[in-house]
């Protein structure tokens, strides 16, 4: 008959428990910690477009797209619309479309306290040299400040209009604010002049192109710190109460808050959607864990993007080098939370 040991299964437990820590530990420092365990998220897959979905990704204004040129990264989403890469898409045939539709792109940023004098003056500046080069233009810059809003050269054809906001209380207020403030832009003047508008944060600037090929009728932007994490992961809203409420499973993405955009009517639907979650969960007393970012994602989630952007269209450089970063185009600048923030 088998004799229990009882000190040798408190030793078993002792071991078990001590990997399950040291497994969090491990896991702690790779999300969160030692930028050097950053680096080994690139060996995680992201994932393989079948030939058949491949050889029909087209863009309206690309055409056809390669996505086999980028055979190292995911080029298509599961419901079939292109996630752009450098090297998938020819920049020549996306400007020839642009021009020849006669397009008016809005850039829309917010500029309140402190971020105004930081981030805004290098924003519009590299904005000039890289945004939609050669195409009409039109910046809105929301502020409480419009008469701080710095004189920058203007290109023909582009324009600056500042709109003046009401300062939030708190800087989450701030970021929230903004879906109820961009529905009502897209409703008025900024929906009148312009065919297609980005929205972007202020604390990056531009360094390389960032053209045509971007437009859709509506955009989303892989957010840089979680393109390559699985799902399960991913920093979605989990509170059941939350109106951004996401379940174990759902999902497609993580998108990034700072680069969104597409149609004037695709973006009112976005911001009106993010405005009532944010507001259904203000009236409760609730705050999404990553306030207009999470009701973003659900409404990407429920409403899928007609074009995907890589990463290479926002990267942070606290990431380092990736060999599948060939040319960012928007660069994260240093965040000085303690500085700018109330």
């Amino acid at each position: 008959m088998a004799t229990f040991h009882p000190y040798g299964d408190r030793a078993w437990k002792r071991i078990f428990w001590r990997q399950i820590l040291l497994a969090l530990g491990l896991l702690g420092l790779f999300l969160y910690g030692l930028p050097k365990f950053r680096h080994l998220e690139a060996l995680i897959p992201m994932g393989v477009c079948s030939s058949a979905t491949m050889s029909l990704l087209r863009d309206n204004f690309t055409g056809a797209l390669r996505p086999w040129a980028r055979p190292e990264v995911l080029t298509c989403t599961p419901w079939g619309a292109p996630i752009i890469w450098d090297g998938t898409f020819d920049p020549d045939v996306a400007k020839q479309e642009a021009t020849q539709q006669n397009l008016t792109i809005g850039l829309t940023v917010f500029a309140v306290g402190r971020y105004l004098e930081k981030y805004l003056e290098r924003f519009l500046e590299t904005a000039e040299q890289h945004f939609m080069a050669g195409q009409s233009v039109v910046y809105y810059v929301f502020t409480e400040r419009p008469g701080a809003v710095p004189r920058v050269a203007l290109g023909p054809g582009r324009r600056l209009r500042a709109e003046l906001v009401v300062r939030e209380r708190r800087w989450q207020d701030v970021s929230m604010a903004r879906m109820r403030t961009l529905h009502a832009a897209l409703g008025g003047r900024l929906g009148r002049e312009a065919h297609f508008v980005f929205c972007m944060d202020v604390d990056q600037h531009f360094s390389s192109t960032f053209g045509p090929e971007a437009l859709a009728e509506s955009v989303a932007q892989l957010h840089s710190w979680h393109y390559h994490w699985p799902r399960w992961l991913l920093p979605f809203e989990r509170d059941a109460h939350s109106a951004a409420a996401m379940a174990r499973g759902e999902g497609d993405f993580y998108y990034h808050a700072a680069v969104f955009g597409g149609s004037v009517a695709a973006l009112r639907d976005l911001t009106a959607h993010c405005a009532r979650g944010l507001a259904w969960d203000r009236a409760r007393g609730l705050e999404a864990r990553w306030h207009d970012e999470s009701h973003l994602n659900k409404f990407f989630w429920l409403h899928k993007p007609a074009k995907v952007l890589s990463p290479e269209f926002c990267w942070s450089p606290d990431l380092g080098r990736r060999a599948e970063i060939r040319r960012p185009r928007l660069l994260w600048a240093p965040k000085e939370y303690r500085l700018l923030r109330d």
